[in-house]
C-alpha cells in the first residue's frame, strides 16, 4: 500500500499520525508541506478527494488566519485558497492520502480507517487517550 501523509513535525497530532502509519508497518512517503510548498492544483485535488472546501480545511488556531481577516465567513473560497498558497501553515494538517481515501486525520484517530491493518498496541492519542489497547483493538 501507497501511503502519502502531508505532515507538519511541529504539530503534535501530524507526529502522532505519522507514529501511527509506520507503527502499522508503513513507509508513507513524508511531505513536509511547510517547506514544499502547495499548488493549487494540489490543493484542489486534496480537498474534493477529501471532501473538504477551504474554508473547512483552514487552520484557524496557531495559524495566522485571524490576522490575515480570513475567518470572516464572507471570505471567498478563492481568496481562502490564494492565502493558502502564500502561507501554508493555513491548511489544517494531517492530510493522509491512501488507496483507501484521503482525510484530513484530526482527530489522529481518522488516520486508523486509512489503514489495512491497525498497529499493535498500546497506542495513545496525542492527549493521552487510549487509542489501540494492549490487545491491538480499537478504542472507541
Amino acid at each position: 500500500m501507497s501511503i502519502v501523509i502531508h505532515h507538519n513535525p511541529d504539530c503534535g497530532t501530524s507526529r502522532n499520525v505519522l507514529a501511527i502509519i509506520e507503527a502499522s508497518g508503513e513507509e508513507p512517503t513524508v511531505i513536509e508541506y511547510l517547506q514544499t510548498g502547495w499548488t493549487r492544483p494540489q490543493l484542489l485535488a486534496l480537498f474534493a478527494a477529501a471532501d473538504l472546501t477551504p474554508r473547512t480545511a483552514l487552520r484557524t488556531s496557531k495559524s495566522p488566519a485571524e490576522e490575515l481577516g480570513l475567518l470572516d465567513p464572507s471570505v471567498s473560497d478563492e481568496a481562502l485558497l490564494s492565502a493558502m498558497l502564500e502561507h501554508p501553515v493555513l491548511v489544517n494538517r494531517p492530510i493522509v492520502c491512501s488507496p483507501k481515501g484521503v482525510r484530513l486525520c484530526r482527530p489522529s484517530e481518522v488516520v486508523l480507517d486509512l489503514l489495512d491493518r491497525l498497529p499493535p498496541g498500546p497506542m495513545t492519542k496525542e492527549d493521552g487517550a487510549p487509542l489501540i489497547d494492549a490487545q491491538g483493538n480499537r478504542v472507541s
